[in-house]
């Protein structure tokens, strides 16, 4: 297979992860699919040599990670009781 036609394959994979995430209800499950999207989007948009693609995604990625950490460092919220 050519490797135009891989990284084509990998961009519309990047956009269907992401389409993904947003569709989770839980923001750390929405967190982490939405980080795997932007991460293949930057890779996508290196191998096309799309560095806005890639730079934009790459800001996303770090996004991600710093509200992740944010996330795992609160402590879990028990529902609240009558």
């Amino acid at each position: 297979m050519d490797n135009a036609v891989i990284w084509e394959w990998v961009g519309y994979l990047a956009s269907v992860v992401v389409a993904i995430s947003l569709m989770m209800a839980n923001i750390k499950k929405l967190r982490w699919w939405n980080l795997v999207g932007a991460a293949l989007f930057v890779a996508y948009g290196l191998a096309i040599d799309a560095i806005p693609v890639a730079l934009v995604n790459f800001f996303i990625v770090l996004i991600d990670i710093y509200y992740l950490i944010k996330l795992y460092k609160e402590p879990e919220q028990s529902p609240p009781t009558e």
